[in-house]
């Protein structure tokens, strides 16, 4: 960091965080400096489901959303007179677990005469990158997003400014990985449990449909899912997908990392193009997937320029990455209103 910009009073953000199925709360100071980080999950509550259950996921958020927020001002070592602003997620996600963190942000923002900023949930991912940066940043970079809901690739010119090149047209690469996981008898979340389980398997035992989407910058995964499954059915014919557990005889590592590697080829030899196509300076990996080791490897093996990814802390939803880009909107004079709306279905564009 800078000497200039350390010398300046810092500017602190609470950052609320409830798009899906994890409560978050975070104090970041000037964007980069995680003062606290704050994440009650809900993973037991929805495993045995094999995925989150909306209804139960908002009801948890209601009743975990005060001890967050109070317990990130106390790690912070703050009272809320001494924040600068508020960040909430408002979009997109589940609308039911938006609207608590949305109107919990309200709530004190109003009490406390603090300013408000909705934040989009991709737009946070891509912020992960700036927690704990000390550098300059140089632009343009490429964004690629992959998690439980997305897998999207953005140009970003520079901080708010963005431009959509492409995303899943079905599954996206988080949601492949957790319904093959339930397909081969492995825990939710899927991510992690097939990245495990790959590591005894051969990549190259199946070779799997990679489906390139020639001319687009765009993903699809859903024909994956199904050649998987056609696979597992030579093994167990009778298998309802996800329904009955596997018998013994189903090769689950060989499957888990035959699969991976279709997944991981596509999202790093996609990315890698359209860093060159676009000369991005660096290309930016966040979501949950990000965490993916054979993904980071792939990437880091082909990338015409340096790869970024965020701490494994920080793959997955978190508070941090909203008060960050947050921050950055505040620095920008943007606020939002008392009055805006959750918008589950709210696209990323440009200021």
């Amino acid at each position: 960091m800078s000497a200039a910009k350390s010398a300046k009073p810092e500017i602190r953000v609470l950052g609320i965080e409830t798009s899906c199925d994890d409560t978050g709360a975070a104090v970041v100071g000037d964007g980069t400096r995680i003062l606290s980080n704050v994440l009650l999950s809900q993973s037991e509550l929805h495993a045995r489901y094999g995925g989150v259950f909306p209804e139960m996921a908002s009801r948890s958020h209601v009743e975990t959303i005060e001890p967050a927020i109070r317990r990130a001002l106390e790690e912070a070592h703050l009272s809320v007179d001494e924040l600068d602003a508020v960040a909430v997620t408002r979009g997109p996600g589940l609308a039911g677990s938006l609207v608590v963190g949305v109107n919990a942000a309200k709530g004190l923002a109003l009490a406390a005469g603090l300013p408000i900023l909705g934040i989009h949930h991709l737009e946070a991912h891509i912020y992960s990158l700036w927690l704990g940066r000390d550098e300059e940043e140089t632009f343009p970079v490429l964004c690629l997003i992959v998690s439980g809901g997305h897998s999207d690739l953005y140009l970003m010119h520079g901080h708010g400014d963005y431009r959509r090149l492409g995303g899943t047209l079905d599954d996206a690469a988080g949601e492949a990985f957790d319904k093959v996981a339930r397909l081969l008898g492995l825990p939710y979340p899927g991510g992690p449990a097939i990245e495990e389980a790959a590591k005894l398997g051969d990549p190259e035992s199946i070779r799997f449909p990679r489906a390139w989407l020639e001319d687009t910058w765009d993903f699809s995964f859903s024909g994956l899912k199904t050649a998987v499954l056609r696979e597992v059915r030579k093994y167990q014919p009778a298998l309802a997908a996800g329904v009955n557990p596997p018998e013994p005889g189903l090769p689950i590592p060989n499957l888990a990392a035959s699969f991976q590697a279709a997944v991981v080829d596509v999202l790093a030899q996609k990315a890698v193009r359209a860093a060159r196509e676009f000369a991005a300076k660096e290309i930016l990996v966040a979501g949950g997937v990000s965490a993916n080791q054979e993904l980071r490897t792939a990437l880091q093996k082909l990338a015409p320029c340096p790869v970024r990814t965020p701490p494994l802390e920080l793959c997955t939803d978190n508070a941090a990455m909203v008060a960050a880009a947050g921050y950055f909107r505040f620095q920008a004079g943007q606020r939002s209103a008392l009055n805006m709306d959750v918008s589950p279905d709210l696209e990323l564009v440009q200021n």
